[in-house]
């Protein structure tokens, strides 16, 4: 994803004044962050939250587009505050993938007066993914548990389908992610999927919410804020 974002980011005629891949990069290339208007970081759940502490503390602003961080959500929001800085994060920076969160949403809403379908998720994503399930699909689980009355969670199969959603992650060669909500009745199956066909529509999401975070207000926002106001 980081080869993919520099690209975008030399079609789009920006500057790249640093690419930070460890912590000697972090040491040695200290100053041309500080000089940078924003910074976008696709790198691994472990790391991605001390990262945006070090962008809220050289007041650079940062798009987040790593995810299994967002446990520490509430204290990202809080040190970001702390620090005037800014942060636009998301489970997924593709835009159909967002209107795909859409579809899930109104037809989970459908769904919760419709007892004889039960729920199913499957994502693939490729081997290189640290995180099972992806975070869209969490994304998309929890849309269905605030709209669906029955369901209360998600857990990753095998599991008891009762009353959550099973999710299950399957990660194999170099797939860019496939996400598959089923609701399946003795009488018939509804099924919605998004396919990516590469990576190039998450990293010019991400380049766009760059764009956009440069000339907001300090804050913390969700990605689907930056779609809204475009």
């Amino acid at each position: 994803m980081g080869h993919m974002v520099e690209k975008v980011l030399l079609e789009r005629r920006h500057e790249i004044v640093a690419v930070i891949d460890n912590e000697e990069d972090w040491l040695r290339l200290d100053n041309e962050f500080r000089r940078a208007e924003v910074a976008i970081d696709f790198s691994e759940p472990g790391v991605a939250v001390p990262n945006m502490f070090r962008a809220f503390e050289a007041h650079v602003p940062m798009v987040v587009g790593t995810t299994g961080w967002l446990d520490r959500l509430e204290e990202v929001r809080k040190r970001c505050a702390d620090a005037n800085g800014k942060l636009v994060y998301g489970s997924n920076f593709s835009i159909g993938v967002n209107i795909f969160f859409k579809v899930n949403q109104l037809l989970a809403k459908l769904m919760n007066t419709q007892d004889r379908y039960q729920v199913a998720m499957e994502e693939t994503h490729h081997i290189h993914k640290k995180d099972a399930p992806s975070g869209t699909a969490i994304h998309l689980a929890k849309d269905i548990i605030h709209e669906v009355d029955a369901i209360k969670d998600w857990r990753l199969t095998p599991c008891d389908h009762t009353n959550v959603v099973p999710v299950t992650a399957i990660r194999e060669g170099e797939v860019p992610g496939t996400h598959v909500v089923t609701w399946d009745s003795p009488e018939d199956t509804i099924e919605i999927r998004h396919t990516a066909h590469g990576r190039e529509g998450f990293a010019l999401g991400a380049v766009h919410a760059a764009e956009w975070l440069v000339l907001q207000p300090t804050g913390v926002y969700p990605f689907e804020k930056c779609l809204i106001d475009n």
